[in-house]
């Protein structure tokens, strides 16, 4: 069969991308169509497929500012053709379930989440908006929520990352799914020999991340924090940080693992829709303190592998790490690597690959028609097929 792979945009490696390289590994024919895409990010396993982009690409600075073009990307999802591809697989967190299939092609949709921007953090996005900015986004947004939940009928099954999602799609679209966990490149981390006093926080400094409270937190403790990422609210995270709490920005792969491997836990105070950094820590044999709530709570499980705190707050933050050093001699580090390989690669393709072939022959067997060259076999059969007669006929 021809496959096509929608993914929103291409312009960074994150954990979309990993689904998407995954995906490409089990199609490695699927032709990727998406709306933007700057080459200089695509990992060699994408570099090695055909993508096709949309009329945003020729936009002057469309590759940065991308998020800024949101009112045309209805149009210009649209406008990619797919007509000649059977199987089309949309990697999901903005508009790529929008792509407009043939009738008989089957399209499944592996969603990270619907579009958060527009539904549950839309308040959130809306506050870090410059006020021409604000006044735009809170034209156009009901529309896209109305556009959003309408093209969700274009999809024939949804796949989602998590449980935590699943509900959010059933509520915002009210379509059911299957959970398919994405994939966590597990044997790239390994627990080390020896765990230095300090603890972690890494990812994206946005706002939603909430690394606020991991960095108020530790200041107020005196304990020491390293912090690896960068993001908007970098400046501002160093002006409350104490001299315990090291930011050392954006680093490479190498630094990351490192101190994934070497951290007394990995804290996590923000709620992911998945996250995958929880599940690299655990790779790493090294416990977690997140937030109960999202992804982390299924990934994480109960407390062999991590502590939780219910209220999002300093108070609570801190709370949860006192209870995590009350009992720091319980956590396993073989038990909790053993936990990390529920969520591999190997296992994402495996149950992808699954899913496909049972949704194709569904589909399928829903487009077999009847033969027009036979007798039917009795008149409940031959009323079915033939239209009705009327009084006027």
């Amino acid at each position: 069969m021809k496959v096509a792979i929608v993914h929103y945009w291409l312009v960074t490696m994150r954990g979309g991308e990993k689904v998407l390289e995954e995906l490409c590994k089990l199609y490695p024919q699927a032709d990727i169509f998406t709306l933007v895409v700057d080459e200089a990010s695509l990992s060699p396993i994408l570099r090695k497929h055909k993508i096709t982009t949309s009329f945003l690409q020729s936009i002057p600075g469309s590759r940065k500012h991308y998020q800024k073009l949101l009112p045309l990307m209805p149009f210009a999802i649209e406008q990619l053709d797919v007509t000649d591809y059977d199987l089309v697989i949309s990697s999901e967190s903005g508009p790529a379930k929008a792509i407009v299939t043939r009738p008989d092609a089957l399209h499944i949709c592996y969603c990270h989440s619907p579009m958060r921007y527009i539904w549950d953090h839309y308040h959130v996005y809306r506050r870090e908006l410059g006020a021409v900015s604000r006044f735009v986004f809170s034209l156009v947004a009901p529309f896209l929520r109305i556009w959003d939940v309408t093209t969700a009928a274009r999809v024939d099954a949804f796949v989602s990352n998590s449980v935590h999602v699943s509900r959010r799609i059933a509520r915002v679209y009210n379509r059911m799914s299957t959970v398919i966990y994405p994939p966590v490149a597990i044997e790239d981390f390994e627990p080390a020999e020896t765990v230095d006093d300090y603890y972690l926080c890494a990812g994206q400094l946005v706002t939603y991340k909430r690394p606020d409270l991991a960095v108020q937190a530790f200041t107020q403790m005196n304990k020491r924090l390293v912090v690896i990422g960068d993001g908007p609210h970098l400046d501002a995270l160093k002006k409350i940080a104490g001299p315990t709490v090291t930011f050392l920005g954006r680093c490479d792969f190498a630094t990351l693992r490192h101190h994934l491997s070497h951290c007394r836990a990995l804290v996590f105070p923000g709620e992911e829709d998945f996250g995958i950094l929880p599940v690299e820590a655990m790779a790493s044999g090294r416990p977690v303190i997140a937030y109960g709530a999202g992804g982390a709570v299924e990934s994480i499980g109960d407390e062999g592998a991590g502590v939780f705190f219910r209220d999002q707050t300093v108070d609570g933050l801190i709370e949860a790490v006192e209870r995590f050093e009350a009992r720091a001699d319980e956590f396993d580090s073989k038990a909790i690597r053993a936990r990390s390989e529920n969520f591999s690669a190997a296992r994402f393709r495996r149950e992808m690959q699954t899913f496909v072939e049972t949704e194709w022959a569904r589909k399928q067997s829903a487009f077999e028609r009847p033969s027009w060259n036979r007798e039917p076999a009795d008149l409940k059969e031959r009323d079915l097929l033939l239209p009705a007669k009327t009084d006027q006929a």
